[in-house]
């Protein structure tokens, strides 16, 4: 895909705008949807659409600079720009936006880009809706003037202006026929998380963008693996993946982050029971155990042979 115009959007925070290069129409989506996008050496990031779902012609994606990350951040810092070409995937939605007459938006830092065209969706169909956006200062803070800002529904709080986000005063009350979706840092959420401790099951949407903290109970042990679909059953021992070990036998699995956070190498569980490590899947999806991300989740405990639809 050619990127049409590259902007600054706030401090290490640029957007790229995307088409593609022949002109054509891109593929539906929708509002919590991201794509996959192929960087330099086999770096594969995800990156959340945050423009007009309607608008088939551009796709658009905010990308904040991360000195301690992998290098997927300082490759489109450094090295991309208008009128260069990318390979972009497929989108997918694993924050995808629920109806319901009352929404809460929470968002910190480039949280903030799955959470715009969220806000616009609802904003169009009358629903009511608020928005607490929390950034390390007003400088670091994307988008900010493609809010709505005359009528209240948007608290800007700016960590070193309000201190952090008053998650207990926004959430610690449940609120009937009302969803939060949530997405930015992972200490945010689960801050998020537990200030909603008294809502009701499913209320809670959340996108992470780095891998789920899990505690484990000890050392992971070793379990066998059925997948159907190939005739193979294998071994993962403990310091191997199941997709790692799908790969050894031959078996094509997609797969694009490899550490629970992107959702494209989610599979059906047909036996078993999984020890779920991801941060995609929700409380009641993992619960249902009808499936599992073989990048980063294991058998449960106990649980000596999972069926894969493989």
């Amino acid at each position: 895909m050619l990127i049409h115009e590259r902007r600054d959007e706030a401090d290490d925070v640029v957007s790229l705008t995307l088409s593609r290069a022949d002109g054509g129409e891109l593929p539906r989506w929708s509002p919590g949807a991201h794509v996959d996008v192929a960087l330099a050496d086999g770096l594969t990031r995800q990156y959340s659409l945050c423009s007009d779902p309607d608008d088939r012609l551009r796709w658009r994606i905010g990308v904040l600079r991360e000195p301690d990350g992998r290098g997927g951040s300082r490759y489109v810092f450094d090295k991309l720009h208008g009128g260069d070409i990318v390979e972009v995937g497929e989108p997918r939605n694993h924050f995808a936006l629920e109806p319901a007459p009352h929404h809460v938006f929470v968002a910190g830092g480039i949280g903030i880009t799955p959470i715009l065209p969220m806000i616009a969706r609802v904003d169009a169909a009358g629903a009511d809706w608020s928005l607490l956006y929390g950034g390390r200062s007003r400088s670091s803070m994307a988008f900010v003037d493609e809010l709505p800002r005359d009528d209240g529904r948007v608290t800007l709080a700016p960590q070193d202006e309000t201190g952090l986000l008053d998650l207990d005063g926004l959430l610690a009350t449940p609120r009937p026929d009302t969803l939060v979706h949530a997405c930015g840092p992972g200490p945010m959420l689960d801050a998020v998380a537990a200030a909603m401790t008294a809502w009701p099951p499913g209320a809670l949407r959340i996108e992470r963008f780095t891998p789920r903290e899990v505690e484990l109970p000890g050392a992971d042990e070793a379990f066998e693996v059925e997948f159907r679909t190939s005739g193979v059953t294998a071994t993962v021992p403990p310091d191997r993946s199941i997709l790692a070990v799908a790969e050894e036998a031959g078996i094509v699995a997609d797969w694009s982050c490899r550490e629970g956070t992107c959702g494209t190498c989610e599979t059906s569980l047909l036996a078993g029971r999984a020890e779920h490590r991801d941060a995609v899947l929700t409380d009641e999806e993992r619960d249902a155990g009808s499936t599992m991300m073989i990048c980063v989740s294991r058998a449960e405990r106990g649980c000596a042979r999972l069926r894969l639809d493989l």
